[in-house]
């Protein structure tokens, strides 16, 4: 057994409570994982967390948002598909985009990553020798980091609403997972990014949060909502 979290978008701001960290709801969900790399074995985890997940939510509607999603919809919103386009008309994946804008004690950001697969982006040898990151940077701005996600999940969602045929196809969605991460050896998700752009969508607050950073930390990381 293992458990993994399913994020799930706010329906109404009835559900926010002081329980919740951001605008979506973290549900930790216990099932039976299947060890291994391949495709196979990775596909019978997410059916297995998705079944557990669906037994205690039964009306909920849930995506994998990962390169090892079953639908067409989660591999194209996984962050080394998903894309971030410039005022420049040039365009970058996220995860290389998020590579990019770190910025370490030694060194950074790294721009050229910007341009690199995100495989070869995330892979970097200078990610891991730079030193701790103390900042992020991207388009001419800085990101603090605090809160430890902030950075990643404004690019994810900016990049989403740029894209318009998947921001409408994801609004048909719930809840998300991505088998991919694990809360205790990871800090960004994408699927988690996923659930507050449907909860901000759902909540008519997504144009508002998208206007800079400051109102996106603002509206998406709370503890309670009047």
């Amino acid at each position: 057994m293992a458990v993994r979290p399913v994020f799930e978008a706010i329906q109404n701001r009835h559900q926010i409570n002081a329980d919740c960290h951001m605008l979506c709801l973290r549900k930790d969900t216990a099932f039976a994982f299947f060890s291994g790399f391949s495709d196979q074995q990775k596909k019978r985890s997410i059916r297995s967390l998705h079944q557990a997940f669906l037994e205690g939510n039964p009306n909920r509607k849930v995506l994998e948002i990962s390169s090892r999603s079953e639908e067409e919809l989660g591999v194209s919103l996984s962050a080394f598909h998903l894309m971030l386009h410039t005022a420049e008309g040039k365009e970058y994946t996220v995860e290389s985009a998020f590579q990019a804008g770190k910025v370490f004690e030694n060194g950074g950001p790294y721009r050229d990553l910007l341009e690199a697969s995100p495989r070869a982006a995330k892979k970097d040898e200078r990610l891991r020798t730079s030193g701790g990151i103390v900042a992020f940077e991207y388009n001419g701005e800085r990101f603090a980091t605090e809160p430890k996600t902030l950075f990643y999940n404004w690019i994810y969602m900016n990049a989403l609403a740029q894209s318009k045929a998947l921001a409408a196809q994801i609004l048909e969605y719930d809840a998300f997972t991505d088998i991919e991460f694990n809360p205790q050896k990871s800090i960004n998700c994408q699927a988690e990014a996923a659930a507050v752009y449907v909860s901000l969508q759902r909540l008519g607050l997504l144009e508002e949060a998208l206007q800079s950073k400051e109102k996106f930390r603002e509206i998406v990381y709370i503890s309670k909502m009047d």
